[in-house]
């Protein structure tokens, strides 16, 4: 059996301090890297000079991290990742910053992470890199003489060449990943734009088993979309935890239908899109306003980019302003909760919830989504709202699939949803379940790990 080698910005394998494996990639991962001896590397998410790798083994899984310098998180992380990458990789193009000093930082970390990581591979291992942090690291990998099979696999969306030639070298990014044997996508959708770039701005050729051919190299280009851990997330929904939030939950909205958001605090999310719609409902059917309340959960991220921090702001004054303007002595239309909660807590908020509220303007796929379905009442489940612009829309068909970006559609989803009859709704939550189950994690681990078993390595 070949070893595993997961690469990531950031590991998440177990550790002395954090026994438990964070999420679902977490879970999926880790129980493939103790199967098959392997080794997680990535970031340790502290700054300071850059020294050996730190090999930590625990519970059967090996981590291996090291220290970056200020300057590089600067450049590397808060800069081109996620100052650059992810908002026009996310169709943000007037957030998008093009510095000079990012895309340095960029390279040079991964770099970096080419020369310490490659004396550990060995040429029968499987390598699978994660994420827009690390597009270039396969074909560094293939300089440092690397013949292993390597794998990439882009979490977030894949955007249209329109976009993408607005960032500068976006050739030269593009061409990295040919030093890859397979790339994985969310969806067919950024696969398609995959392909439409490679035809139209490298002249490249796309075959019908999947190959993408451009010069005299070609790699193998999948949709692939990640689920979640869903027996781990049914069982916390029926854990003693979740059943004492449902409770608590219920004794809290006295009555009233709940609806539930959880994300994290990011333009992406469309959450301001999503008060404005909740408004617009409150606003047009005022003798609903008293039977429904709105809970938003929103832990903050990336605190020290300023476009978080104004997004920050803009949710703090528009929830108020929501809550101001209908809220009765004994009704609040919207919590807004800006911490984090466990994930057995989270479950038993979904199930308590009669409607699911995801609604983001761009994403590679939202497992909230996921997530809620997984958790709901067999007999009496709850309605997925859903964004048409996310990814797990391809998967989720039976959700509500509305336009975030409308306010009145977002309102009239919300009456639909409240009105919709029993039968109706556990129809529709069937079909979406028994995707969320065969479809999970480790469903996703096994498809692009077999597919990038089954290539032939291509040497750089």
């Amino acid at each position: 059996m070949s070893r595993l080698i997961v690469i990531s910005n950031r590991v998440s394998a177990p550790t002395a301090e954090q026994p438990s494996a964070q999420g679902g990639l977490a879970v999926a991962l880790t129980a493939a890297l103790r199967e098959a001896d392997g080794i997680w590397f990535g970031w340790s998410g502290q700054t300071g000079e850059t020294g050996d790798l730190k090999f930590e083994t625990y519970d059967g899984v090996t981590s291996a991290t090291i220290d970056l310098p200020e300057q590089d998180v600067e450049e590397y992380y808060d800069g081109y990742a996620n100052r650059t990458l992810w908002p026009l990789f996310h169709y943000r193009l007037g957030l998008t910053e093009f510095e000079r000093d990012f895309q340095g930082g960029y390279e040079r970390v991964n770099r970096l992470f080419a020369d310490v990581i490659s004396p550990h591979i060995e040429p029968n291992d499987l390598v699978w890199v994660h994420d827009y942090h690390m597009i270039p690291l396969g074909w560094m990998l293939r300089q440092q003489g690397i013949k292993s099979r390597l794998g990439f696999f882009l979490h977030i969306p894949w955007p249209p060449a329109r976009l993408l030639i607005a960032l500068p070298e976006h050739r030269r990014l593009v061409e990295a990943l040919f030093g890859y044997d397979v790339v994985g996508f969310q969806t067919q959708e950024w696969l398609e734009t995959f392909h439409d770039y490679v035809e139209r701005e490298m002249g490249g050729t796309i075959g019908e088993n999947g190959d993408v051919t451009v010069g005299g190299r070609t790699i193998k280009a999948i949709a692939c979309p990640i689920g979640i851990d869903a027996k781990e997330f049914i069982a916390n929904a029926n854990g003693p935890t979740a059943q004492a939030t449902h409770e608590r939950m219920m004794e809290s909205v006295t009555g009233r239908d709940l609806i539930v958001g959880v994300d994290r605090l990011d333009y992406s999310k469309g959450i301001e899109e999503r008060f404005n719609g909740y408004q617009r409902y409150l606003e047009t059917r005022p003798e609903m306003r008293t039977n429904v309340s709105l809970l938003q959960i929103a832990p903050p991220s990336r605190a020290t980019v300023q476009s978080y921090q104004e997004i920050r702001a803009t949710l703090d004054a528009l929830s108020g302003r929501i809550n101001g303007a209908f809220a009765e002595i004994d009704w609040v239309p919207l919590r807004y909760v800006n911490r984090g909660l466990p994930r057995d807590v989270l479950a038993g908020a979904y199930r308590a919830a009669r409607v699911g509220l995801v609604t983001p303007l761009r994403d590679g796929m939202n497992l909230v989504a996921k997530e809620f379905v997984a958790a709901q009442d067999p007999e009496d489940p709850g309605v997925l709202i859903l964004s048409r612009f996310a990814g797990a829309a391809e998967q989720l068909t039976e959700a509500l699939l509305i336009n975030p970006y409308s306010p009145d559609e977002m309102a009239d989803a919300i009456e639909q949803a409240l009105a919709m009859p029993p039968d109706e709704r556990i129809a529709r939550w069937r079909k979406m379940y028994d995707n969320v189950v065969n479809e999970d994690v480790i469903w996703w681990r096994k498809r692009f790990t077999d597919v990038l078993t089954a290539v032939e390595p291509v040497a750089a």
